[in-house]
């Protein structure tokens, strides 16, 4: 929704930003209702540090930034879709597996959406230049941080 709020102008990505929350609404949903069969509550919101520092790489000016903000968020998303792939792996048969194999495939969407996204308002070289660029920086950032349980 934030991404949205920002950029009202750019009829592609507002569509695709709706599509995305309303899905991404469900699946907070699902695992609110698995948390909550569980026994389990929400814990309180917290900054990611990963993710902070990732978004420390955001360029000034507004073409560079929107652009960055797409290949970040693509780059959160092939990460999220990498956790929920292991965790689903390590599950035994069930609903439970099931729900992460389908959130798998849903981060794997998301990311190619976001690259999509990129392609569509730049060009082919400047998104694949400063995606490498971004992933060198993400290798530093993950090589620096202490190891923690994380999803997203």
């Amino acid at each position: 929704m934030n991404m949205l709020s920002h950029y009202p102008d750019r009829a592609e990505l507002v569509a695709a930003m709706v599509d995305l929350a309303r899905e991404e609404l469900q699946h907070f949903s699902e695992v609110y209702r698995h948390m909550a069969a569980r026994g389990l509550i929400l814990g309180p919101d917290r900054k990611d540090p990963y993710v902070h520092r990732l978004a420390q790489e955001y360029r000034k000016g507004s073409e560079a930034y929107f652009l960055d903000r797409l290949l970040v968020a693509g780059i959160l998303e092939s990460r999220g879709c990498e956790r929920f792939g292991l965790v689903a792996a390590a599950l035994p048969a069930g609903a439970l597996k099931d729900f992460y194999q389908a959130i798998t495939r849903s981060e794997a969407r998301h990311q190619g959406l976001f690259v999509e996204l990129a392609l569509h308002y730049f060009d082919r070289a400047a998104v694949e230049t400063r995606l490498d660029e971004l992933l060198d920086a993400e290798a530093r950032i993950v090589a620096d941080l202490p190891p923690r349980a994380a999803l997203h």
